[in-house]
C-alpha cells in the first residue's frame, strides 16, 4: 500500500449516579449558582511500568466558562502526556485546565480527556478525590479497564489549526495484505496487559442480530486460525522466553485481507471468506459471546497507484471497475448476506490507502487515471452501499495516517472528498460507520513525552524537521480531529474512528524513557519521539518497530477500537522483485540500500533486508516486532 504515511455524540448523562464498572459515583446536588461535578476515572491500558488512563468530567451544576480539574495520585504515578486539556503535575498533584475550545460546559455537559503515565509501583490506585474550580466533586470512581459506552469528543475542529508549510506530496504505503492469516485458539475479548486489570465486556448469552453503534463493543474479535497456526509454529521453533511472547500474538484478533478475486474462495491453501465466517461462527458458539470479524476489502482497479509493492490485478483501462463490482464486491456481498451469518458482526475495512492517493499523489499516472475516471470513488461508494445494506455488516473507510493527511492543506480536501464519496453512495452519509487510520503503518498511537504545540527554543514541536509543520505528531490526536471535521461536514455523530496498533508500539532498548532536556528543537524531537524512523515517509518493513496496544473497544474519546488490521509478521513488500501471480512488484522503499527520494527526504529507507512479497510471512520482522512490543507481551 502507499505510505500510510470523538467519538460518538457528546454524551449528556442524566443527573444522578455515574456508573463505572459496578461502582456508582454519586455527584453532589448543586446548590443554586454553584459549581458541582462528577468524575469517572478509568484505566484503558496498563503495562509493566506505565498505563493509559481516561477521565470523564461532568458538570452537574451551573454552566462553566472555564474549568480546572485537580486530583492526586497515591503511588508515584507521573503523567507523561495528556490531551483534551492542559496537563501539569507537581509531586503527586495533577492539574488539568481547559483548552480554548472546551472551556464552556453547560449543565449536564461532559468533557472526555485522557493521559499516559509512568507507573513506578506495582500498585495503581485511583485518585480518591477530584475537584473542579476548587469545589470537590461529589464522588470518585475506582479504576477500571472496562470500556465506557459514551465517547464524547470535544476536540478542537481541524479548521482552527493552520499550516505554514506544504506537506510532502506523497506519502503512501505499499504494504499489501495477504489472503491467509488465522488461529487455532479461542478468541479473546480484548487486549491483555502485563499487569493490572484486563479489559472485558459483558456479553449476551445468545448473540444478538440487532445493529449496534460500535460493533467491537461487547464482542470477541475473530481469531484467524491460519494466522494463529503460523504464529504458533514460529513460537514453537523459537522456544524460550521469546517463543512464549510470540505465542501470545496467536491469541489476538487480526483482520482477514481479501486482496484479489481468488481470495474470496481461498487461494494457495488459505481459507476463503465463507470458511473464515464459518470459523467465526464456531468461535461464537464455543464462547457464547458475539464475535466481530474484521475483513479488509482491497482490490480496486489501479490499486496502490503511487507504489509498486501491492499493485493489484485489476486495471481501469481493462474494464477494471466493472470487474471490481461484479467479480469482487458482488460475490463478497452474496456470502456476507447469507442468513447463517446474521448473528456475526462483520466489520469491513474499505480499500486501504486508495482515496488518500487522490489528495497527494495525482502526479502518478495511475492515480491521475483513478481520479479522472472516478474509479476509486465510484468503487468505494459501490462497495459501501452494497455492504452497509446488510444489517450485520459495518463499513469503515481507510484515511491513511497523520503523516500523510495531517496538514490542513491535505486534511480539508480529504474531508471534502469524503463528502463527495457519501453523495455517490446508496444510503449517503449513513452508509459509513466510521474511519480507520494507520493501516499497516507504524505511526505511534500517542507520543507520550511531547505535544505538537509544545515550544522548544521558541519553536513548536511540529515545526521540527521530522514533522515538517504537520498538525499531528500521533494518530490519536489526528483521528479525533478528523472525526470532528467529518461530522461538521455532514457525517453522523455516531461515526467512530479506529487505529491499527499492530506495529506502532516502538518499544525495545531504543525507546526513550522521557523527554530530552535539550533546548535545540531538532535535537529535542529526535531524542524524545518514540517513533524511531529516520523520516515519516518511510513505511516498508520498518527496522526497530514493535507491536503496539492490543485490540480493544472504546479505548479513547471518539474511537470505536484499537485493531490489528495488518497481522504482525506479514511483509509490507519485497526487498527485490520476486516472480508472482498476484500483481505485486518490488518497491524501492522496501530496499534497505535505497537512498530515497523527495518522499522520504532522500534518506535511507530503514527497511529490513530480505523481505518477501507483501502479505507473506516474514520471520525476521515478526521476531523483532515481538521483541520491541510496547506494552510488552
Amino acid at each position: 500500500m502507499s505510505i500510510r504515511m470523538t467519538r460518538r455524540r457528546a454524551a449528556v448523562v442524566a443527573v444522578g449516579a455515574v456508573v463505572v464498572g459496578t461502582v456508582a459515583v454519586l455527584p453532589a446536588l448543586p446548590a443554586s449558582a454553584a459549581t458541582a461535578c462528577s468524575v469517572t476515572y478509568k484505566i484503558v491500558n496498563q503495562w509493566s511500568n506505565g498505563f493509559q488512563g481516561g477521565v470523564t468530567l461532568k458538570n452537574t451544576g451551573d454552566a462553566w466558562t472555564s474549568w480546572t480539574l485537580t486530583f492526586s495520585f497515591a503511588n508515584g504515578q507521573t503523567v507523561s502526556q495528556g490531551w483534551s486539556g492542559k496537563w501539569a503535575q507537581s509531586s503527586a498533584n495533577v492539574t488539568v485546565t481547559n483548552e480554548t475550545w472546551n472551556g464552556s460546559v453547560a449543565n449536564g455537559g461532559v468533557v472526555d480527556m485522557g493521559f499516559t503515565a509512568n507507573l513506578p509501583s506495582a500498585t495503581n490506585a485511583a485518585p480518591t478525590s477530584f475537584s473542579v474550580n476548587g469545589v470537590v466533586c461529589g464522588g470518585t470512581s475506582t479504576p477500571t479497564s472496562a470500556p465506557v459506552t459514551s465517547r464524547a469528543v470535544t476536540s478542537a475542529p481541524v479548521t482552527s489549526r493552520a499550516v505554514t508549510s506544504a506537506p510532502v506530496t506523497s506519502r503512501a504505503v505499499t504494504s499489501a495484505p495477504v489472503t491467509s492469516r488465522a488461529v487455532t485458539s479461542a478468541p479473546v475479548t480484548s487486549a491483555p496487559v502485563t499487569s493490572g486489570p484486563v479489559v472485558t465486556s459483558a456479553a449476551p448469552s445468545t448473540p444478538s442480530t440487532a445493529r449496534v453503534d460500535n460493533p467491537y463493543a461487547g464482542a470477541n474479535g475473530y481469531i484467524n486460525p491460519d494466522y494463529a497456526a503460523q504464529v504458533n509454529a514460529a513460537a514453537a521453533a523459537k522456544g524460550g522466553t521469546l517463543g512464549a511472547a510470540m505465542a501470545k500474538v496467536a491469541q489476538q484478533p487480526t483482520a482477514v485481507w481479501l486482496d484479489r478475486i481468488a481470495a474470496i474462495n481461498g487461494a494457495n491453501g488459505a481459507k476463503g471468506l465463507a470458511a473464515h465466517l464459518d470459523a467465526a461462527l464456531a468461535q461464537q458458539t464455543s464462547s457464547g459471546k458475539q464475535v466481530v470479524a474484521t475483513i479488509v476489502i482491497y482490490d480496486l482497479p489501479n490499486r496502490d497507484c503511487s507504489a509498486l509493492a501491492s499493485n493489484g490485478e485489476l486495471l481501469i483501462a481493462n474494464n477494471g471497475l466493472a470487474r471490481y463490482k461484479t467479480e469482487y464486491i458482488d460475490p463478497i456481498v452474496a456470502i456476507m448476506s447469507q442468513s447463517k451469518y446474521a448473528s456475526l458482526r462483520i466489520s469491513t475495512i474499505l480499500e486501504p490507502d486508495s482515496l488518500p492517493n487522490l489528495i497527494t499523489n495525482l502526479s502518478f499516472a495511475k492515480c491521475a487515471e483513478a481520479n479522472s475516471t472516478g474509479a476509486y470513488v465510484d468503487g468505494v461508494a459501490y462497495a459501501a452501499g452494497k455492504l452497509h445494506a446488510i444489517p450485520n455488516v459495518y463499513t469503515y473507510v481507510d484515511v491513511a495516517h497523520s503523516g500523510w493527511l495531517g496538514w490542513d492543506s491535505n486534511l480539508t480536501p480529504f474531508v471534502n472528498l469524503m463528502a463527495t464519496l457519501a453523495s455517490r453512495t446508496t444510503g449517503g452519509y449513513s452508509a459509513y460507520d466510521g474511519f480507520v487510520s494507520n493501516t499497516a503503518n507504524t505511526t505511534p498511537t500517542i507520543e507520550p513525552y511531547m505535544t505538537a504545540t509544545q515550544s522548544i527554543g521558541g519553536n513548536p514541536v511540529r515545526s521540527a524537521n521530522f514533522y515538517q509543520w504537520n498538525q499531528y505528531i500521533d494518530e490519536q490526536s489526528f483521528v479525533q480531529a478528523l472525526r470532528t471535521a467529518l461530522i461538521a461536514k455532514g457525517f453522523p455523530s455516531t461515526i467512530g474512528m479506529m487505529i491499527d496498533t499492530s506495529r506502532n508500539g516502538w518499544g525495545g532498548s531504543a525507546r526513550p524513557a522521557g523527554a530530552s532536556t535539550s533546548t535545540d528543537l531538532n535535537t529535542f524531537v529526535n531524542a524524545t519521539k518514540i517513533d524511531r524512523r529516520i523520516h515519516r515517509g518511510n513505511w516498508c518493513n520498518q527496522n526497530g518497530a514493535g507491536i503496539g496496544f492490543r485490540p480493544q473497544a472504546n479505548p479513547a474519546a471518539g474511537l470505536d477500537a484499537y485493531v490489528w488490521i495488518k497481522p504482525p509478521g506479514e511483509s509490507d513488500g519485497a526487498s527485490a522483485f520476486i516472480p508472482n501471480d498476484e500483481g505485486k512488484g518490488a518497491d524501492p522503499m522496501c530496499d534497505p540500500t535505497y537512498t530515497g527520494n523527495s518522499l522520504n527526504g532522500n534518506n535511507l529507507t530503514n527497511a529490513l533486508p530480505n523481505a518477501p512479497l507483501a502479505g507473506k510471512w516474514f520471520p525476521a520482522q515478526f521476531e523483532q516486532l515481538v521483541t520491541n512490543a510496547y506494552p510488552a507481551l
